[in-house]
């Protein structure tokens, strides 16, 4: 924690602040290790010292698990004993989140005593963005527990189950193989309602002759995974079977062109041309992908319009697809760790080819 805790001191002069104060959930794991969530306690880290500032729920675990550099300040008020930590740690400029709530900005523009409080946008977002090697090594973890489950949900599944009966035996497995919680709901769509990216599983009864998405991922030691694959009951319609392999070749020609130092709107760009080339680019209107890590969805964003830069010990997701209303959709969703020339990829395990069910 203390080197994570660093790199934000490091930015302080660019910022001109001396200190910053957080509350994000995530954020304030990535600093302390604290696994309360947002609303629960407050981070303040100065250029001499560094707070954790919660009550008595977190006390007892808190104090075995936390950095010897940080202090563990316990209150039911958490802002006004930040206030008079900043002024302990001779805070005279304050950063905060962009993302705080207008009533807790308030606070602090009227509590402070320093000489001015600052904005910091996504400060702590964009450091969380290269992952250092504890993070690789539970998203290596997630992705394996990932890659276990859905394979093991491969061998129970048959037609005539609801998509919400799919999508709770998931969890089931998941939970079993070791994940704490799903990091959103399971999205398991069949027949039409795989042209709707972002479905939510129901009472429809899964039919043959029908293609099927599954979008998941679970949380496994604060980390995350987040994977869809395109599945088949029975035998699909040619047409079905197209976007399958178009969607399959988009992935894995964006999945080929990544590299460490490249634009991320290029990989967009890879994964875009494959599918517009293929007469299909009106069905396409999602963004290829994003970063992974304490949550589910962090930068950098893989989108045309994106003006991040690819760095090695990013995660990825990379996840084409094509929706066709009124017929089905297909996505391919794998995650994938970039390196100096290329990536390791987490969910390779988990086979591409269509895979069908024929029970």
């Amino acid at each position: 924690m203390t080197e994570r805790l660093n790199k934000v001191r490091a930015i302080f002069d660019k910022l001109d602040i001396d200190g910053i104060l957080v509350a994000d959930g995530a954020n304030m794991k990535y600093l302390t290790g604290f696994y309360g969530g947002t609303g629960d306690g407050l981070v303040l880290v100065g250029k001499d010292g560094a707070a954790l500032i919660t009550d008595n729920r977190y006390e007892e675990d808190m104090r075995n698990r936390i950095a010897d550099d940080v202090q563990l300040l316990i209150t039911r008020d958490y802002w006004a004993v930040a206030m008079v930590a900043a002024q302990r740690f001779k805070i005279a400029k304050l950063g905060f989140e962009d993302s705080l709530p207008y009533r807790d900005f308030d606070y602090i523009d009227e509590n402070f005593v320093g000489e001015d409080i600052a904005p910091t946008p996504g400060l702590l977002e964009a450091l969380r963005e290269v992952k250092d090697e504890a993070e690789l090594a539970a998203l290596r973890k997630a992705g394996e527990v990932a890659v276990a489950g859905f394979n093991e949900l491969l061998e129970q599944l048959h037609a005539g189950m609801t998509e919400r009966e799919v999508a709770n035996l998931l969890d089931y497995i998941m939970k079993q193989k070791g994940a704490d919680k799903p990091s959103f709901d399971t999205i398991v769509a069949a027949g039409i309602n795989g042209a709707l990216p972002h479905a939510q599983a129901t009472d429809k009864v899964i039919e043959k002759g029908e293609l099927v998405t599954i979008d998941f991922g679970y949380f496994v030691d604060d980390y995350t995974s987040d994977v869809t694959r395109t599945i088949a009951f029975g035998e699909v319609s040619e047409e079905l079977q197209n976007i399958y392999g178009i969607v399959k070749h988009a992935n894995e020609v964006a999945l080929a062109g990544i590299h460490a130092e490249m634009d991320a709107s290029k990989i967009d760009d890879l994964a875009r041309d494959v599918i517009n080339e293929a007469g299909y680019g009106k069905n396409y209107e999602h963004s290829t992908g994003h970063g992974v890590g304490l949550a589910i969805h962090e930068g950098p964003a893989v989108s045309g319009r994106s003006e991040d830069t690819i760095h090695a010990g990013m995660l990825l997701t990379i996840e084409p697809g094509i929706y066709l209303p009124g017929i089905g959709g297909v996505r391919i969703e794998d995650d994938v760790i970039t390196t100096k020339d290329g990536i390791e990829n987490l969910t390779a395990g988990i086979s591409k080819e269509l895979i069908v069910i024929d029970k």
